[in-house]
């Protein structure tokens, strides 16, 4: 983890260097941080999600488990990863946007496999499923707007942070807290709630990208939506957190 800290950290001060004046590459800072961020739920989502998705489809007789990590994982990460650093750095590279293109078609192959939708019944599994999709859509409409396709670039960049990172912190945030504090590991209705919230931001979010007429609208609800997602985690699951942990 030091290296990508490290990096967020250069990311920063870049940003910084920027808005100072200083002569560093237009926009290097923010998409060297958020390459840096997608890089790493990309790395992560591949750890724990095919595994837990893998643990409760076990205690389910009869249903086909997740692939093992393999040459599809890699490969998938492979060409992500060298498409997100050359958008990074060559931002009007159109070459760039068909690695990115063939990323996200990789990385839906990915997904594909690990079964995400048998786990419709679990939410708090399936989320962490919405959330990696969200990334793949992201990069698609990247890399199409590299290539000169219709696709507006904000479209893609909050399918990236509303989407993909927004969904994923939450997802990760409640399951990860349920199994600390001794909760079960199933989504209530609360926790429900706050994923239908997010979600419903990041699409209002990326529509706004798309609208002609009504932006602001859209933006106000997608930003009323997201407030509400992270406020309702913080009511239902700060008390989780600050009381004494339940025994099993």
């Amino acid at each position: 983890m030091v290296v990508p800290v490290g990096v967020l950290g250069i990311a920063n001060l870049l940003m910084h260097l920027e808005a100072d004046g200083v002569a560093v590459p237009s926009g290097l800072g923010w998409r060297l941080g958020l390459t840096t961020v997608i890089v790493l739920i990309s790395v992560m989502a591949g750890r724990i999600v095919p595994s837990f998705t893998r643990n409760w489809l076990a205690k389910r007789p009869g249903s086909k488990l997740p692939g093992s990590h393999g040459w599809v994982d890699k490969l998938a990460l492979g060409i992500l990863h060298a498409g997100l650093i050359g958008w990074a750095f060559l931002p009007a590279f159109w070459p760039v946007g068909l690695l990115l293109l063939l990323g996200a078609a990789i990385n839906l192959w990915r997904l594909l496999r690990w079964r995400g939708f048998a786990t419709a019944a679990e939410p708090l599994l399936l989320i962490l499923h919405v959330g990696y999709a969200w990334l793949v859509l992201g990069v698609a409409l990247l890399g199409a707007a590299l290539v000169g396709a219709d696709v507006p670039l904000n479209a893609a960049i909050h399918t990236l942070t509303a989407g993909a990172i927004g969904t994923m912190i939450l997802a990760v945030m409640t399951r990860a807290t349920r199994g600390h504090v001794g909760r079960a590991l199933s989504a209530d209705r609360r926790t429900i709630l706050i994923y239908g919230l997010v979600t419903l931001a990041a699409i209002m979010r990326v529509a706004a990208a798309f609208a002609a007429i009504w932006i602001m609208p859209l933006l106000i609800i997608s930003a009323g939506l997201w407030i509400a997602a992270f406020a309702g985690f913080a009511l239902s699951y700060g008390p989780m957190l600050l009381l004494p942990r339940r025994a099993r």
